[in-house]
């Protein structure tokens, strides 16, 4: 079992839904703690039409990444809970900026409350 920390991407087997089948897919840790359990956003390359969604480039990555094309979407409606050991490897870190921009977004307690001056703008989001 690896040692996860909130602003990483990493691989795992989900359901973005909970009612489709799990299909291998990146997904943000948005809360790890001392149990075997973290909270993921899971992570498409088409945004959803029915959630709301923060788009992501290789530009919001500190170190490592996704092999993307384009933009992927961090659906921040959609969190699951997932074991540690259930993830199949990490692919890297947002930044500091990027993951505060997603976590702002993400409803109920999973989320901090943050101030305006927390939260990046400027890049077009919309959620």
């Amino acid at each position: 079992m690896g040692q996860y920390v909130r602003g990483d991407v990493v691989l795992a087997s989900l359901s973005i839904d909970g009612k489709s089948p799990a299909k291998t897919r990146p997904a943000i840790i948005v809360r790890a703690g001392i149990t075997d359990e973290v909270q993921v956003c899971p992570v498409s390359s088409r945004p959803p039409t029915d959630a709301p969604c923060i788009p992501i480039s290789l530009d919001d990555f500190a170190e490592g990444g996704l092999d993307l094309f384009g933009e992927s979407y961090v659906m921040v409606s959609r969190v699951r809970m997932l074991r540690s050991g259930d993830i199949i490897g990490k692919k890297g870190r947002l930044t500091k900026e990027s993951f505060e921009e997603i976590e702002a977004h993400i409803p109920g307690p999973a989320s901090k409350a943050r101030s305006p001056e927390n939260v990046r703008s400027g890049r077009g989001r919309s959620g």
